[in-house]
């Protein structure tokens, strides 16, 4: 039942039984319910706010909590352009979906009523639809005060990329896309806060991914202590990163809630979630890789540019997703120079926000296909140059050219082990003889590396208002001898409350089941930092680890005492501590803790608690790669494209539970298929968005997404406790480059390219015709 056990989750039982509690189900009373007024423009000057007589008191605007701070996720910095995000618009309205105004009712439907009963005076200004259009001379700007459209410029420039020109035998360009999308989790996000007056503290309830790290923005912005404010995260059905934000909702509803003096509660309904939750994605890449004859990389340039909406968001900022992009540019290779520019753009849209795979994914989808074609500019399988240019397992530990250290593991091993499940010699067969219905097949491939367990120095480098370099676990007996831990992560369908629990049956040999593992409530769990960046497992476990492992000495200690034996010669094992043949139950060593401290050896201290910090042993943490290869079927046809084989061959270091790793593999991989075929908000020229509910916005399911086999390999990092590597965001990572170099390879013979996601028909008949053109 410890670490590499295949352990059912325990957390399971409540849902499967319909038992979870989330944030819709809580019914404290006198709750009000609350619809925000949104702004059904992208770009305009707010002249005010016409309110029907019958509704006044039910309808709140931005003067009404003027008590409160703007959410400022960048202070006045260097470079970066300084922005404040308000909870309510006060005089400009820079996106649709932007809030305006709080409308409270017995009852959501009624609260919509009363804000479609408002009226909005505003003179409507043209709108900042596309990056391109924000990039222009004398384009509108969305903040009045900045100079142009950009929140921040950086440059990474490493190498002689001057002597890189001179030297290559071959240079390559490519131009990439990437489409703007949402998180879409299952559960869409919400906020109820109310004031105890037993307690004397705020209450907040939010489905976040991180409720201590809220509370203290929280507090900051509301003025007031963080002793006086409460936090929890309920059962959260999903969170992907649109929920690991400080959300101008959650400061609404808490301001709200503050000034009348009653319950408030919001839900978001679908369609905000489309058009005002923090949004994902949307690259542009200009890329040129310098090769010799062989196709060995000598060099990259790049320029990312993301589109990162309205607003810089908190804590993450509006630059992440561009610098992450850059700074990971060149994945699992050896390239010795490199030249990047990351450049976010400022637009009349929905800010963005962090999603499974943060820049990543674009990242991948831009160093995969670039492979790709310089292996076709030397005429060369794209597997062999791709192995070809690896960092090799004998280069361990690596620092790659932006700077990233890689701390162990064997890329080449891992992209060949993916590529033969994938059987290559099969599908050229198959690509020669050609299908019966005419569909044309292609096989492709991408990998790259997941930075985790990201310490002190990782995160003080990003110039982050939080610093996120540790993780607390406290590991508590009660009298009865089961184990409760609590702890500063959000398990939000990671199955932590399993895994955590695996950790400390590894140090105390307890019974998974006499586990009981709490999170998200800021008043009783550890101040910790949440669940994301790939982190919880390797921090949380690690700090589990620490406090378990002084527990067990503890327990031993008492044990050898009420054995009659010495302590360096008993062991745990079965929720006992053992002396030979004989042993004693940790129900009756706790018994002795709490309620019988007479029993216990000379010295030792009652209860049975243990406190523990956890940081990685490297502030550069531990890098999970994998590589992901596909076959496709493409109707030249209609432009549908069909996924027919999928493996992902993965390297997370030591496993704790592979029936969990596996399931997050595949739920990761469903995403980055949305990513690559289906899902998009495009944006009209006035900046409406185009997709605002499911008849709009396409996501996988049961009949999209193939049966996934994930191979696993296990080469566990020297700079965490057992060895362990985070793992969740993976799996979204390759599938958008390992899908798209499979429809190139598919589209070949016809001459036609796709280098754009989501590679819907349409798409793809255009490029088919567009090559059809140029032939």
């Amino acid at each position: 039942m410890g670490i590499g056990a295949p352990v059912r989750r325990v957390e399971d039982r409540r849902f499967l039984e319909g038992k979870g509690q989330y944030l819709a189900d809580l019914d404290i009373p006198g709750t009000v319910d609350l619809a925000f007024l949104r702004s059904p423009v992208a770009h305009a000057r707010l002249k005010g706010v016409e309110i029907p007589e019958q509704y006044r008191g039910q309808v709140f605007l931005a003067r009404d909590i003027d008590f409160v701070k703007p959410i400022v996720a960048v202070g006045k910095a260097p470079g970066f352009k300084y922005s404040e995000y308000p909870p309510l618009a006060r005089d400009k309205l820079r996106f649709v979906g932007e809030m305006v105004a709080m409308c409270i009712a017995r009852g959501r439907a009624a609260a919509e009523d009363i804000a479609q009963a408002c009226v909005l005076d505003f003179e409507e200004l043209p709108a900042v639809w596309d990056m391109e259009v924000a990039l222009r001379d004398g384009a509108p700007l969305v903040h009045d005060d900045w100079t142009d459209n950009r929140f921040v410029t950086t440059e990474i420039k490493a190498g002689d990329l001057e002597a890189v020109k001179a030297a290559a035998a071959v240079r390559v360009e490519k131009s990439l896309r990437m489409g703007r999308h949402v998180g879409v989790s299952m559960e869409t996000r919400g906020v109820l806060a109310h004031y105890d007056n037993r307690l004397g503290e705020l209450v907040v309830w939010s489905s976040t991914q991180f409720p201590h790290v809220i509370r203290t923005v929280l507090a900051q912005s509301l003025g007031i202590s963080e002793s006086a404010l409460r936090v929890v995260a309920p059962d959260v059905g999903g969170g992907f990163g649109p929920k690991n934000n400080f959300q101008p909702e959650e400061l609404a509803v808490a301001a709200l809630a503050m000034k009348i003096g009653r319950p408030v509660r919001w839900i978001e309904d679908r369609r905000e979630h489309f058009i005002a939750s923090p949004h994902a994605r949307e690259h542009r890449y200009k890329l040129v890789a310098y090769a010799d004859k062989a196709g060995r990389i000598l060099g990259i340039e790049a320029e990312v540019m993301v589109d990162a909406g309205a607003y810089s968001v908190w804590p993450w900022t509006a630059a992440m997703e561009a610098g992450m992009a850059a700074g990971i540019m060149t994945g699992p290779y050896d390239i010795p120079v490199y030249h990047g520019r990351a450049i976010t753009v400022c637009t009349n849209k929905a800010p963005l926000g962090p999603y499974r795979g943060v820049g990543r994914t674009g990242a991948c989808f831009a160093i995969e296909t670039l492979i790709d074609a310089v292996a076709r500019a030397v005429g060369r399988d794209p597997q062999e140059v791709r192995i070809a240019n690896m960092v090799q397992p004998s280069a361990m530990p690596y620092r790659s050219v932006t700077g990233k250290l890689y701390d162990s593991g064997d890329y080449p091993e891992c992209a060949r082990r993916a590529i033969a499940a994938i059987e290559p010699e099969k599908v050229r067969a198959r690509q020669q003889r050609g299908e019966p219905d005419g569909r044309l097949i292609g096989f492709g491939v991408a990998s790259y590396t997941e930075q985790s367990a990201h310490g002190t120095a990782e995160w003080v480098a990003r110039g982050l208002p939080v610093v996120f370099g540790y993780e607390p676990a406290l590991a508590r007996f009660t009298p009865d001898g089961k184990l409760i831990l609590f702890v500063g992560i959000q398990n939000h369908g990671q199955g932590l409350e399993t895994t955590l629990a695996q950790v400390a049956h590894q140090e105390l040999g307890l019974p998974v089941s006499d586990v009981i593992v709490r999170h998200g409530d800021s008043s009783t769990s550890p101040y910790g930092m949440g669940t994301f960046a790939s982190r919880s497992m390797t921090m949380a476990g690690g700090a589990v680890s620490r406090a378990c492992a002084t527990l067990a000495e503890k327990m031993k200690r008492i044990g050898a005492h009420l054995l009659q034996a010495p302590p360096g010669e008993v062991r745990l094992a079965d929720g006992k501590v053992w002396f030979g043949e004989q042993s004693v139950g940790f129900a009756e060593i706790a018994e002795a803790a709490y309620l019988h401290p007479e029993r216990l050896p000379t010295g030792e201290e009652p209860a049975l608690e243990a406190n523990a910090v956890y940081e990685p042993g490297r502030s550069t943490g531990a890098f999970s790669y994998a590589t992901h290869a596909c076959t496709v079927a493409v109707d030249p046809g209609t432009g549908v494209v069909e996924v027919l084989d999928y493996v992902v061959c993965h390297d997370c270091g030591t496993i704790v539970n592979p029936m969990i790793v596996e399931a997050q593999v595949v739920g990761g991989v469903a995403q980055g298929l949305g990513t690559a075929l289906y899902e998009e908000i495009p944006y009209d020229e006035n900046g409406q968005p185009l997709a605002s509910t499911f008849l709009d916005y396409r996501i996988p399911g049961p009949t999209e997404v193939p049966d996934v086999r994930v191979l696993h390999m296990e080469t566990p990092s020297p700079h965490t406790r057992f060895g362990i590597k985070g793992m969740g965001e993976g799996g979204a990572i390759a599938p958008p480059a390992a899908v798209v170099n499979a429809i190139n390879d598919a589209l070949r013979p016809l001459g036609a390219e796709i280098n754009v996601t989501p590679v819907t028909p349409e798409r793809v008949l255009e490029a088919i015709a567009a090559a059809g053109a140029a032939r």
